[in-house]
């Protein structure tokens, strides 16, 4: 279910993990709000905002090293298969009509209705979002909430460690000395602005989408899509309205015949 930690990515999450903590340890150092709340030993908040960091971390491995829904062994394609009828086939249009034998071409393997290979990963993946460099995983059926999830902590913490730097400014008599007493605050926030700025619209970009019930490379790519490409500009065959797309993707678990979808025959998990 997870990959290995010393495996692809290795680098790109040790500079992930040493970057949070490094921040982390310089908002305690500095005469921020943060520090004086510990030094007079108001450990709520200080404790809180490790502990959310600590979360962050966490939920980062969780998505990173998280199998997002590789297909692996043909058996376990077919479920996914079996649930259109010969009279539904009949029903898709001449530009999907084979969507039921669908094979991939690299791994040689029948791909779900939703699904894609992902070339950095060599691995076909369920119900297919991107492949994110942030996590070095790719982003699909098994660990999209989780990712969304991270997004969200992560904007958390990166709004409330914005906060804290800014409460660490001293006062100095000219710009030399305030520059050498306030430099590195005065480096930490733009980083940490820019990074809450990237996190937020990643954020409202994966919950519109997933309000919609579309992924990231359908909605780019939808032109290019077997069973995407002979909708209209505003016709989306998975929409079950933004409610029921919200609810099925954040509470409901489990693989989706997204074939039954399709033909408007419900979602039942398999």
């Amino acid at each position: 279910m997870f990959k290995n930690v010393f495996g692809s990515g290795f680098l790109v999450r040790t500079a992930h993990v040493v970057l949070t903590w490094i921040i982390t340890l310089i908002l305690f150092l500095y005469d921020t709000e943060l520090r004086k709340q510990e030094e007079t030993g108001q450990l709520l908040q200080p404790v809180l905002f490790v502990l959310l960091v600590l979360l962050s971390v966490l939920l980062y491995f969780a998505v990173s090293l998280m199998d997002p829904g590789f297909i692996l062994a043909e058996d376990s394609d077919l479920q996914f298969t079996l649930g259109v009828t010969e009279e539904q086939q009949d029903m898709i249009p001449p530009s999907t009509k084979s969507l039921r034998q669908r094979r991939c071409v690299h791994c040689l393997l029948q791909q779900p209705m939703r699904s894609k290979h992902c070339q950095t990963c060599q691995h076909c993946v369920r119900r297919y979002d991107h492949h994110c460099p942030w996590i070095e995983n790719c982003v699909g059926e098994r660990n999209h909430r989780w990712f969304v999830l991270y997004l969200a902590v992560q904007l958390l913490v990166l709004l409330w460690g914005l906060h804290i730097a800014w409460t660490g400014f001293s006062h100095a008599p000219s710009w030399s000395p305030w520059l050498r007493s306030n430099g590195v605050l005065l480096a930490v926030c733009p980083l940490l602005a820019l990074l809450a700025l990237i996190v937020l619209l990643l954020l409202g970009s994966h919950l519109y989408l997933i309000s919609m019930n579309i992924t990231t490379w359908e909605f780019m790519s939808r032109h290019r899509i077997s069973y995407l490409k002979h909708c209209g500009a505003d016709e989306n065959p998975f929409d079950r309205g933004a409610a029921r797309n919200l609810w099925g993707f954040f509470c409901e678990w489990g693989s989706v015949a997204w074939e039954q979808v399709y033909f408007r025959e419900g979602s039942d998990p398999v």
